[in-house]
């Protein structure tokens, strides 16, 4: 294999990368609360079942009857009670009541500073996670760099280091419509 192949290899591990990262701030973005209930905001809390911590959504169904309300319907009842206690130590700041065979939680309304720290938060997982694309981008190129001297001109260098900048602004473009659209589900009253 050519060092031309292998350094296709690398910018296409540079694009898998930064779409593994954008797919989990779709997942990050989808545990800040926003006006609405989710599955999103319960589903990864992880409860001590089994002897093992499983997520919300492996050992339950999740449901959201109303906007502000959601109801967890664990398969096995026994679990209710480490189930509750998950919920109440996630950090999470939700309130579940069990009634000795669902969880309910009730999500309070959010006020005008509640939203604002909402849209902090998503603005600082926004920014974490363009970093982590930023870091395949220096991987990439820092792999494409070695390649010089290898079959590989300086000018192809710099035409494969430019693809991958292009992945990036790609990716950094992604990351801002996504915070966009959860800033604007933040503070949609």
């Amino acid at each position: 294999m050519s060092s031309q192949d292998d350094i296709v290899l690398y910018i296409e591990e540079a694009k898998e990368k930064m779409s593994k990262t954008f797919d989990s701030l779709n997942v990050a973005f989808s545990q800040i609360r926003s006006g609405r209930a989710t599955p999103g905001l319960v589903e990864d809390i992880k409860v001590d079942v089994y002897g093992q911590d499983m997520p919300m959504n492996q050992i339950a169904s999740i449901n959201i009857p109303e906007a502000r309300s959601i109801i967890i319907d664990l398969w096995d009842k026994s679990n209710l009670q480490p189930a509750e206690k998950a919920i109440q130590m996630s950090g999470r700041n939700l309130n579940p009541q069990n009634d000795g065979n669902l969880i309910r939680i009730n999500l309070p309304e959010m006020t005008e500073e509640t939203r604002k720290e909402m849209v902090k938060i998503a603005k600082q997982k926004a920014e974490d996670f363009k970093v982590s694309i930023r870091n395949a981008r220096r991987d990439a190129n820092d792999t494409i760099k070695k390649s010089k001297g290898e079959g590989v001109s300086e000018d192809d260098i710099h035409g494969y280091q430019d693809e991958v900048q292009k992945l990036t602004d790609e990716f950094n473009s992604k990351i801002d419509k996504a915070f966009t659209a959860k800033e604007n589900d933040i503070l949609t009253v």
